[in-house]
């Protein structure tokens, strides 16, 4: 893999070439001092929220005087900075798009921030709500510091022009995405996108998701992408049309799923015992799904997650627990 096959998968290099495919979508420059801002180790102070969380009234006069607030002088008081401009500019395309949307940066979405949110989703309506998704994810991050971690050129890297990207929101199910592997322009394997769960339609209707995959691939994709070693998601409707959700290098940054990189890139043993049945011709891609709820694994992004009281610790949300932690730091320097 080659930093320009990583610059190709950027969602500017390849939403021109496909907008009728996909979804609606508006890319926006990113400032520098917007992604100075992203990339600071700070605090968590997320710019641009209308109205401060509510404070919780303590149950008693004594809670109340157990909580005392320093007002020293010296105490920095934390201020998110604000960017009228860039604000501006945001809130008219999320109009534009419907009134909410899925936001990611060139190549990345912040899926392993999910849990942040109010709302527990990547559902954004407004800036704010994007700034606390992109200072939560490893995977922005990742964008940021390290684009071309698993290239093999020694070339000097790019200088990169980022961007916000926001899709119009669509409610999609999970059981109907799928990710394609494409070596020399051939579409070689298919794998189910949510691997951790059982679907039982994924597993009685594999042939003809197969087939509606490839015909897609033929007609709209093959020969067309920058590339000819990529790898791309697609979604199918209840109506079985395929919509393009994305482009991938092909390489390991990009999550191999049910296959593992060796199989993609050696070709050896990829339709193995996963591809059932005489249906399934030979030159068809490989295809790959959880068969069975025995086979259901956890999440990959439960890692990324914090402990629900550290959660209510930060957000306020458990007057309880902040008295009780309050109480614990007074003890504690009284005991120093």
């Amino acid at each position: 893999m080659k930093k320009e096959h990583v610059l190709h998968c950027q969602f500017s290099a390849w939403y021109p070439l496909f907008r009728s495919l996909t979804i609606k979508s508006v890319i926006l420059p990113l400032p520098q001092n917007v992604k100075d801002y992203l990339l600071d180790d700070g605090t968590l102070v997320v710019s641009g929220r209308d109205d401060p969380p509510p404070r919780s009234q303590p149950d008693s006069d004594d809670e109340a005087e157990e909580i005392q607030w320093s007002d020293d002088e010296n105490t920095a008081t934390l201020t998110a900075p604000e960017f009228p401009e860039f604000t501006t500019k945001v809130q008219e395309a999320i109009n534009s798009l419907g009134g909410s949307v899925f936001p990611k940066l060139n190549w990345s979405a912040p899926r392993d921030a999910y849990w942040i949110a109010m709302n527990s989703s990547l559902k954004c309506k407004t800036l704010s709500d994007i700034f606390l998704l992109f200072k939560s994810s490893d995977f922005i991050t990742r964008d940021f510091t390290q684009p071309f971690i698993h290239c093999t050129d020694d070339s000097p890297d790019p200088c990169m022009e980022y961007e916000l990207v926001l899709r119009k929101w669509c409610e999609l199910i999970p059981g109907a995405e799928f990710r394609c592997f494409v070596k020399e322009n051939k579409l070689i394997g298919i794998s189910q996108r949510d691997y951790t769960q059982y679907y039982d339609h994924i597993s009685k209707q594999k042939e003809e998701i197969c087939r509606c995959i490839q015909d897609f691939f033929k007609k709209h994709i093959q020969y067309k992408f920058l590339d000819e070693d990529f790898v791309f998601d697609i979604y199918r409707d209840s109506r079985g049309k395929v919509w393009l959700i994305d482009f991938n290098p092909f390489g390991e940054v990009t999550d191999s799923l049910l296959f593992t990189w060796e199989e993609l890139i050696s070709g050896r043993n990829l339709k193995g015992d996963f591809s059932e049945g005489d249906a399934l011709e030979q030159d068809s891609p490989a295809f790959r799904c959880t068969n069975s709820e025995v086979t259901v694994q956890p999440s990959p992004y439960l890692s990324y997650r914090l402990p629900k009281d550290f959660v209510d610790l930060s957000t306020g949300e458990d007057a309880h627990k902040l008295i009780d932690f309050l109480k614990l730091k007074r003890n504690q320097q009284e005991d120093d």
